[in-house]
């Protein structure tokens, strides 16, 4: 037993010895030469394309390594020769010789001398356990050709254990896992973990933004303990989040399979790896495994002053609502974010005015340093005479989709300065505030510059004396939704009256039910219930609202719906038209609401009958797998049958988020004297008001007066001519995403999506006396573009794919009103006229000789207009006011 036991030991003693003496990654035998054939192929094509039929080309090569040195004191330590030699490039799929860019070119002549030599100068590889510890090669070698190497290189590192790693290569540091069968390893590695320099940038809502997604798998297959195959694929998607048939794929592939082993050169006599080194060639240095960065230049490409004389006859104001216009604004701020400040400012110096404001637009949505830099020289503050240029660039501030510390740092500056037209003024503080969300939604709520405008901001409204000034620190804070203002808006919106008093409360309604604390819910049920003072109707809806979209109770509920009944005449018509449309549309509170019409003293036939004219209404523009859009119209008269309120919102929503991308809000107040009505209770006092409201994407804008005071009424009534007015014109960028990756096999993919909207928004008011009639029209014109170019740059071709959307459309909100008698008649309209829709994908290869092959493919289509039902109560009112007007119309004889 003894002999057994010791006989046992000796076993397993000889057998640890062996382990200990093999390495733990991949070994070379001394004095071979192993050739392999060696092949890197990039594919650019629609996300779900078949890769047949997809742009890209394919680099092959032969592959020689060699052992140079081991450790004689540690077999896992070894180092490598890996030399590149006979490369050749070609279509990445088979095409005919004439759209064959490569057909008659050696590849002396595609790559260029310099870098084929540069390509084929060996390196070396130290591994230690499979890992690529060092790598060695040429410091002076173009930034491309390294590149490929590091791609290759990286391709040698491996462990043949199952298991997590965290390992450099050519991608940077990332988490890696490998899964070992037998001779065959698979490497994942997940490219959203690795740790290099990011560069690019995303839109700021998620709906506008692109979605990505990327993966990389590599599979080793061994044989005599060293590679007989290599296999690795990365994919990488990019999908519009607005049209998820829209995008794009990028597919790197690399292989290297070993052809044979022969004789080769003998190990290097050594101890240290310098030693081996310094005998090999002396100008070689340890480099990074991780890639450099590396920009090809731009060969034949205009200068911005000749791209803009080419699309400049597209930018004048009467075009702006096509779709060329949109297209041009894109081209125009890709090559702004090229050009340097003094560029900038010779285009906008020289310029005529009726250009200026679309030039003003595209500069400012670069947002690069220097296009800031040329529009703080350019505009003059102090000067009033430019105002429409200063408001132009504020808003496109307001807009922007990846803001700056230092833009709000530049804005907070020039409003502690002087500044000529007070509605700049305005305007500046109320973008400041949309800059201080943007930023803070992006963790900079720390930010010095952060910090400053949101003091500023609040100490400032706190002090402020005049209506005036107390109206531009809310709408500031309308945009900047600081949970920390919240008390403040509460005392306004509770203690305050008319305009400042609503404006507070429909601050509070722009905010995530989640900031929305019980001192919040409370003050909002002493507002609407009237608990220690009287509010206007318009502030107590307001009010209604915030309670019912802010998760109520059940006794909430129930109060408000007991409340129906004791209300003025047309708030009791809205309040039950508000209650209907949370049932029908499904609204979070519409189970709540259920419960609590059980109850027969809320739910019956006199709180449930109630005249009046005005109503609250809910529906779908759009249903569809990725996004859908609603529209939501609710108007509130006075009880002699003026309008109060009149207000119109889109939003755009998926699954995960949202998007407000507009509101149009027409009020008036004070207008009873006219008609020598009496006012409702809580609306005595006011003075005669009317004016229009907007928030677009998220953005409050400047509210727009029609007229202030009685005086001001007359003398507009007298010589109105029914024009709109415009509420805002101008050119935005919508998505703005661009992303730079480094793909394994050597090569830099850039991936950027570029969303443009030209649009015209306007509102007008008419009023008549004579035919007891009024009549409100906002009208929506705009065109969107979108662009996604996807591209492979590797310095001797460029291939890619481009994608274009573009559409063009209307959408009209009319609202008629004859208060000829009570219930008066309103008719509601809301129109969407036919749009015509065009796609279009472009895929190319190019050389730097000019020579590219193009395959394009389109489709254009009309969608349909689209009048919109709203309720049934609405088109039987607007039977009836279409009668009245055909019958007055025919008897003047």
């Amino acid at each position: 037993m003894i002999l057994l036991t010791v006989l046992f030991l000796c076993i397993i003693s000889t057998y640890s010895a062996s382990v200990k003496g093999h390495t733990t990654g991949p070994s070379l035998n001394n004095d071979k030469l192993y050739k392999f054939a060696y092949s890197a192929e990039v594919y650019v094509d629609r996300v779900k394309a078949s890769l047949q039929k997809s742009a890209g080309y394919r680099i092959s090569s032969g592959v020689d390594v060699n052992l140079l040195w081991r450790n004689p004191e540690n077999d896992d330590d070894q180092l490598i020769k890996v030399t590149i030699s006979d490369v050749q490039v070609e279509n990445v799929n088979e095409r005919p010789a004439a759209k064959n860019i490569f057909k008659g070119k050696s590849t002396v002549k595609i790559i260029g001398k310099e870098y084929l030599e540069a390509l084929q100068r060996p390196i070396v590889l130290e591994l230690v356990r499979g890992k690529v510890k060092n790598f060695y090669s040429y410091q002076n070698e173009p930034g491309f050709t390294q590149n490929i190497k590091r791609g290759l290189a990286s391709l040698f590192q491996l462990q043949l254990h199952s298991g997590a790693a965290r390992e450099v290569d050519i991608s940077g540091k990332c988490n890696t896992t490998y899964h070992v069968r037998q001779d065959q390893v698979t490497k994942i590695k997940d490219l959203e973990s690795c740790e290099t320099e990011k560069q690019g940038f995303t839109s700021h809502n998620r709906i506008l933004d692109v979605n990505t997604k990327a993966t990389s798998a590599t599979i080793y297959v061994l044989e005599d303990s060293f590679f007989k195959s290599i296999k690795a694929e990365e994919n990488y998607v990019w999908l519009l989040n607005s049209r998820r048939k829209t995008g794009a794929k990028i597919v790197s592939k690399q292989r290297l399979e070993l052809k044979s082993v022969q004789a080769g050169p003998g190990l290097i006599a050594a101890k240290q790896v310098a030693s081996v080194i310094k005998t090999l060639d002396t100008s070689y240095v340890a480099m990074p495994l991780a890639a450099e960065p590396v920009q090809s230049e731009c060969r034949k490409c205009s200068s911005l002053s000749e791209h803009w004389q080419s699309i400049r006859e597209q930018m004048h104001p009467e075009k702006l609502s096509k779709a060329e216009a949109a297209r041009s604004f894109l081209s125009f701020i890709k090559n702004i974010r090229k050009a340097t400040k003094e560029e900038i400012l010779q285009i906008i110096r020289n310029e005529k005015k009726e250009l200026l404001p679309q030039i003003v637009d595209a500069v400012t949505f670069a947002q690069t340093p220097a296009s800031l830099e040329a529009m703080l020289e350019f505009l003059d503050f102090k000067d009033a005479s430019t105002s429409p240029l200063q408001e132009r660039f504020l808003y496109a501030c307001g807009f922007a989709s990846h803001p700056s510390e230092m833009l709000l740092k530049s804005l907070t500056a020039k409003f502690k300065g002087d500044i000529a037209n007070e509605e700049i003024r305005e305007t500046l503080v109320i973008v400041m505030g949309a800059l201080i969300r943007k930023l803070c939604e992006r963790e900079g709520c720390k930010l010095p510059a952060v910090v400053e405008a949101k003091r500023m901001i609040l100490n400032r409204l706190e002090k402020a004396k005049k209506d005036d000034n107390v109206r531009m620190y809310l709408l500031a804070l309308k945009n900047a939704l600081l949970p920390e203002a919240i008390p403040v808006l509460l005392k306004y919106a509770e203690s305050e009256e008319g305009p400042i008093s609503n404006l507070a409360a429909t601050t509070l309604q722009r905010y995530d039910p989640s900031f929305l604390t019980k001192e919040v819910k409370e003050t909002m049920n002493r507002i609407y219930h009237q608990n220690r003072k009287v509010h206007e109707k318009t502030v107590r809806t307001t009010a209604a609202a915030i309670i019912l979209n802010s998760n109520p109770s059940y006794m909430e509920v129930k109060n408000i719906l007991l409340s129906i009944g004791e209300l003025p005449l047309e708030m009791n018509k809205y309040m039950l038209s508000m209650v209907q449309d949370i049932i029908n549309f499904e609204m979070p509170a519409s189970k709540t609401v259920r419960q609590v019409l059980k109850d027969m003293r809320v739910h019956n036939y006199d709180r449930f009958s109630k005249m009046g004219s005005s109503s609250a209404y809910s529906g779908y523009i759009t249903r569809g797998p990725d996004v859908s859009s609603t529209y939501s119209l609710d108007i509130l008269y006075s009880g002699s049958g003026i309008l109060r309120r009149s207000n119109v919102n889109i939003r755009i929503f998926d699954r995960n988020a949202e998007l407000h991308a507009s509101q149009v809000v027409i009020e008036a107040q004070g207008l009873e004297s006219i008609i020598a009505a009496t006012p409702d209770e809580g609306e005595e006092n006011l003075d005669s008001f009317a004016g229009m409201s907007a928030i677009l994407f998220d953005v409050q804008l400047r509210p727009v007066t029609f007229f202030e005071g009685y005086g001001d009424l007359m003398s507009k009534m007298l010589s109105a001519t029914g024009d709109p007015i415009n509420v805002v014109k101008g050119l935005i960028l919508l998505t703005d995403y661009s992303q730079e990756i480094q793909l394994q096999s050597g090569p830099r993919a850039s991936a950027e999506f570029l969303g443009g909207l030209a649009i015209d928004i306007s509102g007008g008011m008419e009023f008549s006396l004579w035919y007891k009639e009024s009549k409100t029209n906002v009208k929506n014109r705009v065109a969107v573009f979108i662009s996604g170019n996807t591209e492979v740059d590797s310095f001797f071709i460029k291939t890619g794919m481009e994608t274009t959307l573009e559409v063009e459309t209307a959408l009209d909100f009319v609202t008629t009103v004859q208060f000829s008698q009570y219930p008066f008649l309103v008719c509601m309209q809301m129109d969407r006229v036919e749009s015509p829709f065009r796609r279009y994908v472009t895929k190319y290869e190019s050389l730097p000789s000019g020579r590219r092959y193009t395959a394009r493919r389109g489709k254009a289509e009309l969608l349909a207009g689209n009048e919109y039902p709203l309720h049934q109560e609405n088109s039987n009112m607007c039977k009836k006011v279409f009668d009245t007007k055909s019958d007055s119309s025919s008897s003047w004889f």
